[in-house]
Parts: C-alpha cells; sequence; structure tokens
C-alpha cells in the first residue's frame, strides 16, 4: 500500500511525533511511506526509508494572505502529481487545521482516500475566545472544512466537540488513539541527557496560551514546594519572555529551570518526581501515557 502524510511542518509537538511514529510502523509493515510538509522544519529524526519533501511557500506579495489556499494547494497539486508517478496513493492522510485547509482545496487529492485527522479539540482552539459573529463565522469555516469528509479523531472527545459544537456531519467519524511504541519508548528513556539530579518537577509542551503556563506558575508560587520546575519546550520568543517576566513577579525565577526542546524528552520524564500538565484542553495528552509507562506520577488539569 503506498500511504502519504501531509503535515504543516515538524517542528517539536504531539502531532508531529504521531505522524512519524505512524510513519515508521507503515514503513515496518512493508508499505510505501511519503510525508509532504509544507514547511520546511524538522525537529524529530525521520524514519529511514520514509520518501520526505518539503513544499515550503516562497510567496512574498503583500496580498500573499487573500491567495494562500488555492496557491498552496497548486503547489501541493503539483507535488502529488510528480510523486504519483511512481504509483498512486492508496491513502492520504492529513493533519493539523492549517493543512487541512489546504487539504480540502486540492485537485489533485479530490478523489482520493483522504482522511483528516484531528489532534486537539476545536472549539477550545478556535472558538473560545470568540463571541457573536465572529465565533459563527469561525464555526462555518471550519464547517465547510471538514463537511462530508472521513475524520479520524485522536479522542471520543474531539470528535463529539466537532458535532456538538460545529453541527458537522463527516461522511465517516473514528476514533484512533494515539500510537505508543511501549519498548522503544522505555529504551529511550535510558539514553544519557543534561537532565538535573535529585527532585524535580517537569512540564513538556510548547510555550503557547493554550498550554497555560502562567497557571502552572502561580500554581506552583503558590504550593510552596522546593523542587525546581523544569520546563521543556519552544515558542515564540515573546512567549517565553513574558513566562520569564512571571517566574521573576512571582519571585520563583531561581527555581523554575527554561531548557528549551529536547528531541528526547523521556529520560527528564522518567527522573522527575512528577510531570504536571496545566493546558486548557488536550486532545490526547502524549506527554501523560509517556509519563505513566515510565512510572512516573502525573498532575493533570
Amino acid at each position: 500500500m503506498r500511504i502519504l502524510f501531509v503535515i504543516d511542518g515538524l517542528p517539536g509537538g504531539g502531532a508531529e511525533k504521531v505522524v512519524l511514529t505512524l510513519a515508521a510502523q507503515f514503513l515496518r509493515d512493508g508499505d510505501r511511506v511519503s510525508l509532504i510538509s509544507l514547511r520546511d522544519v524538522c525537529e524529530y529524526p525521520l524514519p529511514e526509508g520514509l520518501d520526505y519533501q518539503v513544499v515550503a511557500d516562497r510567496c512574498r506579495k503583500p496580498w500573499r494572505k487573500l491567495t494562500e489556499l488555492s496557491r498552496r494547494a497548486r503547489q501541493l497539486d503539483a507535488a502529488v502529481v510528480r510523486a504519483e508517478q511512481q504509483g498512486q496513493f492508496d491513502l492520504v492522510l492529513s493533519n493539523l487545521h492549517k493543512t487541512d485547509r489546504i487539504v480540502a482545496h486540492s485537485r489533485a487529492l479530490r478523489e482520493r482516500n483522504v482522511w483528516f485527522c484531528l489532534h486537539g479539540v476545536f472549539s477550545a482552539s478556535y472558538l473560545g475566545h470568540r463571541t457573536g459573529f465572529d465565533r459563527w463565522m469561525k464555526q462555518q469555516k471550519i464547517k465547510r472544512i471538514y463537511q462530508g469528509r472521513n475524520v479520524v479523531t485522536v479522542s471520543d472527545a474531539v470528535g463529539r466537540d466537532l458535532v456538538e459544537e460545529f453541527a458537522l456531519r463527516p461522511a465517516q467519524l473514528k476514533t484512533i488513539y494515539n500510537p505508543f511504541d511501549i519498548t522503544a519508548l522505555r529504551a529511550e528513556a535510558e539514553a544519557d541527557s543534561e537532565r538535573p539530579d535529585g527532585d524535580y518537577l517537569i512540564h513538556v509542551g510548547r510555550f503557547h496560551p493554550g498550554k497555560r503556563h502562567d497557571r502552572l506558575l502561580e500554581a506552583y508560587a503558590q504550593s510552596g514546594i522546593d523542587a525546581p520546575l523544569v520546563l521543556l519546550g519552544q515558542g515564540k520568543p515573546e512567549q517565553e519572555q513574558r513566562l520569564r517576566q512571571l517566574a521573576k513577579t512571582l519571585h520563583i525565577d531561581d527555581r523554575v529551570w527554561f531548557k528549551g526542546f529536547q528531541k528526547n524528552p523521556l529520560p527528564w520524564i522518567k527522573g522527575a518526581r512528577m510531570l504536571v500538565l496545566s493546558s486548557d484542553s488536550e486532545g490526547f495528552g502524549n506527554v501523560v501515557v509517556e509519563a505513566l509507562l515510565l512510572h512516573t506520577p502525573v498532575a493533570s488539569t
């Protein structure tokens, strides 16, 4: 079978890691696997044998946002047509919302077996801060992308949210939980790392408002816990700077350690006294499962 993954880049995130885990397993099963990344960013090692290509948008015209979806869909179409000279794709898996918007405009994939893979709770991500007409418009835009399409979600809650909050009726709606290679995961947790000695708490996740690092820092400050809080992740520089300033304001900056993105956070998770998760919502929460598989206690919102 020939399988195509499409995703908006491979920075250090949970959805990106899931895509590569699935790709590796399909390759082990003997399938031919291609991955098209819509941005030239990759923080993870790629599985051996993966056909990987970047289809990045180089347009810098002032009106580029107005034509982005149609333009990028044409770029994707050209890449798909070239790739299918070696055989047609039997299964296409689109991942992350921006990717889905582009794939939905694709002509080359219109007659293909396309599934849109949803990794998060859309109402929390796209409607939580909107009201009135603005909220209604966003609901309609999302509905146009997924209505009558094949959709797979990482949890039942993600699927229910799509149906209830967006009045959406997919052609097919399936739940497939995120995969974990438990043997490989535990082996990777034994790798050398620069994790600190002694007790520490850990949070793993990008710096984004939805992850609620502000809530985490405020709770940590009130807890009176002396063990340091290790933050693994990255994000926009201004977001990280706000968190550093908040830690200073709360007088905990000496105990909050910003350690950046780690390609292999598993040794850090295994060595932690506890993993904490403070998000407003998670579609699945990969890091919670990883911590439990490594026998690290979890405290989560």
